[in-house]
């Protein structure tokens, strides 16, 4: 038993990467996961927690570094959660990225996969977000030499930045974020004086007070535009008001003639708004392209976001389906039509279904824009009971393609691919253990042919993976 001294320190040599991003290391038949350690670091650690399968741990010092070992870009790298892998070199991610998609599939799932193919690396490793969503909070986060300084705290009651990974309350004040594009960390800086310099109070989300909610961030590689986005209350205070008079009439002088701005009054209590926006310049909406098909994103729509591998990512998915002109596809899960009308050029007919209305709003004016006669977009829950009922009111497909949410598919749309059993299922998916755990559902009628992780989140554990299915 580990004494419940928080002050205990051990010493490990890091054997591999968890799925999480955080050091393995195994001692005394115990499996130690050591937060900020990397594979080949040999470190001093102090525990933290025992679980009833490990032990959770941070660096304390790292004695001998691991040859993978960088040093981070970001100054908020290790309290920030957002980029766990920015101390490890680039070659070293993709290939433990690769290996955490192999392990699902092997370890997890017991299943027998022909060829896992490399990782497909990303173009930009920084920079390369097309959205970012800070939130305002009245409890920042404290550095440890802010707490252990010894000096009084500016602003401990204002932040604007990103949560704290399990920590809903608390918000790391961001100065400079390497993954967004550059001209955003501008924008992040200016709106925080600003507020600051009214002494704004931000929302809480416990008592719902405060008038700064959230800024967000979006930018278009196509066409080289930005949006802005900013949420607020409802005017309370006479300084609100000036802060929105300096947001709506000065601020826009100084931006530059591609940036849009937009204003949102959000006064529910849900953390998430879908609702309407002012536009004080520009417009509300920005268009990207993928494999010459442009998409509209308006200001809360969902879109991959990594616009640098988009072609990639797509055009690997096309080439998986080895589709022919002849071919019925349909496209589950199909968000606002970003496979599912780059791959309508290659097909007879194509079928996209997504639950969410605005999407599938989004779907078809797409469509519209790219003048697509042979996508054709519909509303439905695929989990729901009587799913396999609804399915047979359209065309049996040849081809199915998946991109479910990280939680994966239900066993209701599970079955209704073993009914349809289509010649090949292209399964794409951001979490490779519940893909790898479908794709074992499916086991009895189909063999995955190959596994390839594609890379969208450098600096990060994140990764895509893209499974091929035959029929048996």
């Amino acid at each position: 038993m580990l004494p419940s001294n928080s002050k205990q320190f051990v010493e490990l040599k890091v054997e591999s990467a968890g799925f999480t991003g955080v050091g393995v290391a195994r001692l005394d038949n115990l499996v130690y996961f050591v937060d900020g350690a990397i594979p080949g670091d040999i470190v001093k650690a102090r525990v933290l927690r025992k679980k009833k399968k490990h032990v959770e741990a941070t660096i304390e010092e790292v004695i001998v570094p691991s040859i993978h070992r960088i040093e981070p870009r970001c100054s908020h790298f290790g309290v920030c959660g957002g980029c766990s892998w920015q101390n490890m070199n680039y070659e070293q991610q993709i290939q433990w990225k690769r290996q955490h998609v192999i392990d699902a599939f092997q370890r997890i799932a017991g299943l027998k996969v022909e060829s896992y193919f490399d990782t497909i690396p990303a173009e930009k490793h920084f920079f390369y977000r097309n959205k970012m969503e800070f939130s305002f909070g009245d409890s920042r986060w404290l550095t440890d030499e802010e707490i252990q300084g010894g000096n009084e705290v500016q602003n401990k009651n204002f932040a604007l930045g990103l949560h704290i990974a399990g920590r809903f309350d608390k918000i790391l004040d961001i100065k400079e974020c390497h993954i967004q594009p550059e001209f955003g960390n501008k924008i992040l800086n200016i709106i925080r004086e600003k507020a600051l310099s009214l002494g704004l109070k931000a929302y809480n989300l416990r008592s719902h007070t405060g008038f700064l909610r959230n800024l967000i961030i979006r930018s278009s590689l196509y066409s080289s535009e930005m949006m802005i986005i900013l949420l607020t209350d409802a005017v309370k205070e006479a300084s609100d008001g000036t802060f929105l008079n300096w947001y709506y009439r000065e601020f826009p002088e100084g931006l530059p003639e591609q940036v849009s701005l937009l204003h949102s009054f959000h006064t529910g209590f849900s953390p998430v708004y879908y609702g309407d926006c002012n536009v004080i310049k520009g417009k509300d909406f920005l268009i990207e392209e993928i494999n010459n098909i442009k998409f509209k994103i308006s200001p809360f729509s969902f879109f991959q976001t990594n616009s640098y591998q988009l072609n990639k990512f797509v055009n690997y998915i096309i080439n998986s389906a080895d589709l022919e002109k002849e071919s019925i596809v349909w496209d589950l899960y199909c968000g606002a039509g970003s496979i599912t009308l780059p791959v309508s050029k290659s097909v007879k007919e194509i079928f996209g279904f997504e639950i969410s209305a605005s999407s599938i709003n989004d779907a078809n004016v797409n469509r519209t824009m790219n003048n697509i006669q042979n996508a054709n977009f519909y509303c439905i829950d695929l989990h729901s009971k009587d799913i396999s009922s609804k399915m047979k009111d359209f065309p049996k497909p040849d081809r199915i393609i998946i991109d479910p949410p990280r939680a994966g598919m239900h066993k209701n749309l599970i079955q209704v691919l073993k009914e349809v059993a289509p010649r090949k299922i292209v399964y794409v998916s951001c979490n490779p253990t519940t893909q790898a755990r479908d794709c074992a559902e499916l086991d009895e009628y189909y063999s995955v042919k190959s596994v390839t992780p594609i890379d969208m989140f450098p600096q990060t554990y994140h990764i895509e993976s893209i499974a091929t299915l035959e029929k048996k």
